[in-house]
């Protein structure tokens, strides 16, 4: 892998790892979110990435590198059931007297977004310790 192959690879991750912060900003937004129907309330949702390789089809047109990067396959919404409060006097309430709450752990997507800032910062440390070799490796040419 060439040096400036550092660049794309630290690139596509940062950029999933964007995607990946966003998402968990807006599951803990709507964390505490309600709905007296089940299927309108708010799910969790997460993205799917998939590591792309050279020489396959998935990965970027003209790259010769073995890993060219990160791809972001989309995101899923998940399929936990929202949880069940029985809240008679709530406005949103069902016939039933229950709201449905979302599915988001909290817990969970701290952690997440926790683990998605230390990869960024870490795919930063690595694009300016490539910034750095490339430097050096010019100055003695001089």
């Amino acid at each position: 892998m060439s040096l400036f192959n550092v660049f794309d690879v630290a690139g596509t991750a940062l950029n999933a790892q964007s995607i990946r912060l966003n998402t968990t900003a807006s599951n803990l937004a709507n964390a505490e979110s309600v709905s007296g129907d089940p299927t309108k309330v708010y799910r969790a949702r997460h993205p799917v990435f998939q590591a792309m390789v050279a020489n396959d089809d998935y990965s970027l047109p003209g790259e010769d590198a073995a890993s060219v990067g990160v791809r972001v396959l989309g995101v899923v919404e998940s399929q936990a059931a929202p949880q069940m409060q029985y809240q008679p006097g709530h406005p949103l309430a069902n016939k039933d007297g229950y709201v449905f709450n979302s599915n988001v752990n909290s817990i969970e997507e701290m952690t997440n977004m926790i683990s998605a800032s230390r990869s960024f910062q870490t795919n930063i440390d690595a694009m300016n310790t490539a910034r750095d070799l490339l430097l050096k490796t010019i100055s003695m040419g001089r």
